[in-house]
């Protein structure tokens, strides 16, 4: 993308100085520009289609903002990046902004990946399932889906309407009778050939044309060959074709906006208000409303509206799928640049629009009540939260509002399987991408041992800390440490932090009352008596929800861990047992258990399997 790379500054000079300075050197070329601040913060990070005509602005002291202002006098430092063509530019601008999410920039906060539906075709009998990441497994994609909430309602659905398998290869290959989903009509039991590969491959293909905008045609086909079972008196038939053209029916009546005009695109629409800004985010696909989602960017007062889309678009699509077209509800700034590296990405022609009126119209100013409203709430909500974290303050003699509150829990069964699990909180509520889980390991922990199992979680995840700050860095510290449990797990935690010299952070624990009645907490800090809330304090219920949210998060943290572990097959122990011979051993066996009862003799009878071999996989299963 780059052709050239400087990084240049004067040390004798700051702000408007040295931007001057540094357009001297300058090529009139398109580019990106970072200004860098104190302790070598990325301050700001801007395109251009010409770097000396662009930077010398900054230079010349006229500013349509005190902010603009202030970000070139703590300027002491800048770097730039010259690149081929404008688009170039747009594209690696929004990379840069994503990564370092600079302090004068509008930033696109919320990261998350998209859920999407996956057809998989690398086996002889494709399965669907539900698929986030990059496309790495050979197959057809579908969505992108709004959450996994959309995603699994429409798998469900899609099971019921074409009975395609969901489980995995090894669950299949070991299968040798069908599970409860064919019993409940959502597969057609292909695992133990009730269907044949020909009739599976004709339900692949229907599900294939309703995702890819088809629906009607699969609809019409299906409603034939209902009307043709009845006419043969194949009532049961007829009965099952009529429960999959409802399930099909099903889709498109919950979406609730399925538009006719529009194919495929996603929809913006921008609110802002106080300072803050909402981007509601709708996703239209094979004609079918696969969902929605607001974000609420970094913005400053000062920014218009059609910057702060302007700017949302590019961090946006640095990582999604790129759609024929978006609608936006305002006109932005550099439409046909987007435009063009948004071609250049997808490898063919993408269209920027603001509809003026019809359908299209319709599906924006739906977007936009919606943005509207989600701001409310925020908004709300944050008056809300600013007066809960000040009781919190008080609450635990902190010296102000807190901004980050880790919450602690562990879960496990008899010791097993034990997780630690960490959840943050802080003015914009749950930050669900800061939430870490701690798989609890070592010999020297004994099993149900609660105290240390909280040592080594709080060791992990501050040492970590500690370690990061004495490299120069600046992780997230937090201003309160919450403990689920009482005096013995303060006791636990506190002896952790100690131990790293952690004095300055305060850590309280919080344990339930008398039989466990919520409500009647009682809370620990060091160097005060146990103490308790009002029973209707609002305090009170914020902390039992940050409580109830990590003691959430870790059960299902131990839950994953466990079904993992109850999933796993004792092949996969043995070394030469590959997925090839895996799958040859279960379809000679049928089982693990039916593999663990073989001689050496049967399993010499099994393609790829040597005298060394079967004899390793004898002796695995009889060793004490």
């Amino acid at each position: 993308m780059s052709d050239e790379s400087v990084i240049a500054g004067t040390p004798a000079l700051i702000g408007a100085a040295l931007i001057a300075d540094e357009v001297k050197r300058l090529p009139d070329k398109p580019g990106v520009y970072r200004m860098i601040g104190e302790d070598a913060e990325v301050l700001y990070v801007g395109k251009a289609r010409s770097l000396k005509k662009r930077v010398v602005q900054y230079a010349q002291g006229r500013f349509h903002t005190n902010r603009i202002g202030l970000m070139v006098s703590l300027t002491r430092s800048m770097e730039f990046i010259t690149t081929k063509t404008d688009a170039d530019a747009l594209l690696l601008e929004s990379n840069l902004i994503k990564r370092l999410k600079p302090r004068f920039n509008v930033v696109l906060r919320d990261d998350k990946s998209f859920p999407e539906i996956l057809l998989r075709r690398n086996h002889a009998l494709p399965q669907i399932l539900k698929h986030r990441g990059q496309h790495t497994i050979p197959g057809d994609y579908f969505g992108p889906f709004a959450s996994a909430w959309a995603v699994n309602r429409t798998l469900n659905t899609l099971q019921k309407a074409f009975l395609l398998r969901s489980c995995s290869d090894s669950v299949f290959d070991s299968r040798t009778r069908p599970c409860m989903l064919h019993q409940i009509r959502r597969c057609s039991a292909p695992c133990v050939d009730l269907i044949t590969p020909e009739g599976y491959a004709e339900l692949v293909g229907e599900a294939h044309d309703f995702l890819t905008g088809k629906s009607q045609a699969v609809r019409d086909r299906l409603s034939r060959e209902m009307q043709t079972a009845s006419d043969e008196l194949e009532f049961e038939t007829a009965a099952r074709i009529r429960d999959r053209i409802r399930a099909l029916a099903s889709i498109t009546g919950e979406q609730g906006i399925n538009p006719e005009t529009v194919d495929e695109a996603d929809v913006f629409a921008l609110h802002s208000e106080g300072g803050q800004a909402c981007v509601q985010v709708f996703f239209f696909r094979a004609g079918q409303n696969w969902g929605n989602r607001a974000y609420f960017p970094r913005v400053d007062r000062s920014d218009e509206d059609p910057d702060i889309l302007d700017a949302f678009l590019g961090q946006f699509y640095e990582d999604k799928p790129i759609p024929r077209l978006m609608l936006l509800s305002h006109a932005v700034p550099n439409a046909e640049l987007l435009a063009e590296a948004f071609s250049i990405k997808a490898g063919r022609k993408a269209e920027l629009a603001v509809p003026r009126r019809g359908e299209k119209r319709q599906l924006v100013d739906h977007a936009l009540t919606n943005a509207r409203e989600a701001l409310g709430r925020r908004m709300a909500e944050g008056s809300a939260q600013a007066k809960l974290l000040a009781g919190v303050c008080e609450v635990f003699g902190l010296e102000g509002a807190p901004e980050r509150i880790e919450v602690y829990d562990n879960s496990h069964i008899m010791g097993t399987n034990a997780v630690g699990g960490m959840i943050v909180a802080g003015p914009e509520g749950f930050q669900k991408n800061q939430y870490r889980k701690f798989n609890i390991k070592g010999t020297d922990i004994t099993p149900g041992d609660d105290f240390g199992m909280m040592r080594q979680v709080l060791a992990r995840r501050f040492g970590r800390l500690v370690k990061e700050e004495e490299e120069g860095e600046t992780p997230p510290r937090p201003d309160l440490v919450l403990i689920d449990g009482g005096a013995g797990q303060l006791a636990a935690a506190r002896e952790a932090m100690i131990n790293l010299g952690l004095h300055d952070i305060v850590v309280a624990g919080i344990a339930k009352g008398p039989d466990r009645d919520a409500g009647r907490e009682h809370f620990f800090i060091p160097g005060r008596a146990p103490f308790m809330l009002e029973p209707r304090d609002p305090v009170l219920y914020y902390l039992q929800r940050l409580r109830d949210e990590a003691h959430r998060f870790a059960i299902g943290s131990h839950r994953v861990r466990r079904k993992m572990d109850m999933t796993k097959n004792p092949l996969d122990e043995i070394e030469g047992v590959g997925p090839g011979r895996k799958r040859a051993l279960l379809h000679a066996f049928g089982s693990a258990r039916g593999v663990s009862r073989a001689t050496v003799e049967d399993l010499l009878t099994v393609d790829g399997v040597s005298q060394a071999l079967a004899e390793r996989i004898h002796g695995f299963f009889r060793k004490s």
